[in-house]
């Protein structure tokens, strides 16, 4: 089981999803879990849906939806529905028997999903699962990434490792720097980098597997990758 989160949102944790779930459906069988949806209505396509569409019929489960774009306990408290519950989230978690379980987070780490303060760290360390942090490699980035290392680090939850997002098709100086920085800061090598635009680039799972690191199932260097970027 391995839980999906980002430094925030837009930083491509659907697309990175379904990277995973696209090369895991080559090697057995993929359930992707999200346990809140916002921002889309009841017979909208979610996150999910994207996920389906990118890597394939892998199994989906979405525990609770609401319309508002905002955090899943604020969403619920508007518009007076019953927020997620982590006992029903757990029993669906631990009795389903696919060979990989990825469960999609909604925006950052500690986003709530109810009025007592459930985050996505609080579902992955009762599960004993590991994180992969979906980072951008923007200006900013580092940041972001300190602090969402530091919040699983302090709740003792153990990190996968850090994935970008949507690595632009010409990088800046900053983007270009952060690599090192990045891998710095999550104190191992970056274990993969999305291109920008790779929703739309055919066919998915061959932009999947040159992705991600062969950790994750691609066959991605992050050594060549930074040979090739980092200005230093």
């Amino acid at each position: 089981m391995l839980f999906v989160t980002g430094t925030g949102t837009d930083v491509g944790k659907t697309v990175v999803t379904a990277a995973l779930a696209a090369l895991g459906a080559q090697r057995g069988s993929v359930a992707v879990v999200k346990p809140g949806q916002t921002g889309v209505g009841p017979s909208e396509p979610g996150d999910l849906a994207e996920v389906v569409r990118l890597a394939g019929p892998v199994a989906t489960h979405e525990l609770v939806r609401y319309p508002p774009a905002l955090s899943p306990a604020a969403a619920a408290r508007l518009v007076g529905a019953a927020p997620l519950d982590p006992a029903r989230l757990y029993d669906l978690l631990l009795g389903l028997r696919e060979d990989l379980v990825l469960v999609e987070g909604a925006g950052g780490l500690l986003v709530r999903y109810d009025e007592d303060g459930l985050t996505l760290a609080d579902m992955a360390r009762a599960l004993r699962a590991r994180v992969l942090v979906v980072v951008g490699p923007q200006l900013g980035t580092l940041n972001s990434t300190a602090l969402t290392l530091e919040a699983l680090a302090h709740r003792g939850v153990e990190l996968e490792g850090l994935v970008i997002g949507a690595w632009p098709a010409s990088p800046g100086l900053a983007e270009r720097s952060n690599l090192r920085d990045l891998e710095m800061l999550a104190a191992r090598p970056l274990l993969g980098a999305l291109p920008a635009g790779a929703p739309s680039m055919t066919p998915f799972a061959d932009v999947a597997r040159a992705s991600l690191a062969p950790q994750l199932g691609g066959t991605w260097d992050a050594r060549a990758f930074r040979d090739r970027w980092d200005p230093t």
